[in-house]
């Protein structure tokens, strides 16, 4: 442990700037830690604080920059890969749109201190058009408060962490093994949350094809989109109502009756459409199913779309 702390007192700077750009990449690996320790070691014969924060904030920019860009070239796609590969909920594409819409580019200041949002804001703003210089600026203070806070908190209680330290020091091996199961268990954590998160979700799709032959019966569907405003720019299911996940339980009653129900989203693994499916059934709907592959699907088809009407419930 001592060879660690010597480590860390040496190579520091390097380490922070390591495990942010590595986290900010998308990897789980917890740099904010790294960085509360790596302030609390500080010292003026190695390194200060401002020196932490700034490395931190450069691989902050760094990484984020090259989100996006990828989110300017490639559109909402990359946003439902990162979802894909993150261990986040898979409604975070639905919740960043929301904030975005709220907020617009200064969300990006507090993004990072927001569980699921921090993961795919920078690139959201690559796929909103988001000017260059107004990404960086408001990417820029998200990126120092966001190593600010770390570093302050390893410098105020630098002598508390010193205190810890010396106690897995004096455990040897095992003060290793305590810090290596510390960071096996917060992986396991994230991984049996979105297990969990895909068991709740689990229920019966419809598929597009069903779909499209579904409208064209009478009567036909009662279709339900549940994607956010910016999303229904680009289009929407011929004949859907746009509903707001998180409005509440009473306005679920105000939707039209009818045999059948499907709802859509844009959402990886339909989370957002399977959420609303699971809420219209405890209200008495009686038969509610999430359409399989979301708007996507519908669209790879080459089926139509037609423009998004004024928001009704």
């Amino acid at each position: 442990m001592q060879l660690l702390v010597e480590l860390v007192q040496h190579y520091g700077l390097s380490l922070v700037f390591a495990a942010v750009l590595i986290e900010q990449l998308g990897l789980p690996i917890p740099a904010y830690p790294i960085i509360v320790v790596t302030a609390a070691l500080s010292s003026p014969t190695t390194y200060r604080v401002p020196h932490v924060v700034a490395f931190g904030m450069f691989a902050c920019l760094l990484a984020d920059f090259v989100w996006y860009r990828i989110g300017a070239r490639y559109g909402g796609r990359v946003l439902k890969v990162m979802c894909r590969i993150s261990l986040s909920p898979d409604s975070c594409v639905r919740q960043t749109e929301s904030i975005y819409e709220q907020w617009g580019p200064p969300a990006l200041m507090v993004a990072k201190f927001i569980p699921g949002f921090g993961t795919v804001a920078t690139a959201m703003a690559g796929v909103m058009g988001v000017s260059a210089f107004a990404f960086v600026f408001f990417d820029a203070i998200g990126a120092a408060l966001w190593t600010g806070v770390a570093a302050a908190l390893g410098w105020i209680f630098r002598d508390a962490i010193d205190d810890i330290l010396r106690v897995i020091e004096s455990a040897g091996r095992l003060g290793v093994l305590a810090i290596a199961w510390a960071l096996a268990l917060y992986l396991l954590v994230k991984v049996v949350q979105r297990q969990r998160l895909l068991r709740r979700l689990r229920m019966a799709r419809v598929s597009v094809e069903q779909l499209h032959a579904m409208l064209k019966g009478d009567p036909p569907p009662l279709l339900i989109d549940v994607r956010s405003a910016a999303s229904r720019g680009s289009g929407v299911i011929p004949g859907s109502l746009w509903f707001e996940p998180r409005a509440p339980d009473e306005e679920l009653r105000g939707l039209p009756v009818a045999d059948e129900v499907v709802i859509y989203c844009a959402c990886p693994n339909e989370a957002s459409a399977a959420a609303v499916a699971q809420r219209l059934l405890k209200a008495g709907f009686q038969r509610v199913r999430p359409l399989k592959g979301g708007i996507d699907a519908w669209v790879a088809s080459g089926l139509p779309l037609e423009v998004a009407g004024p928001v009704s419930r």
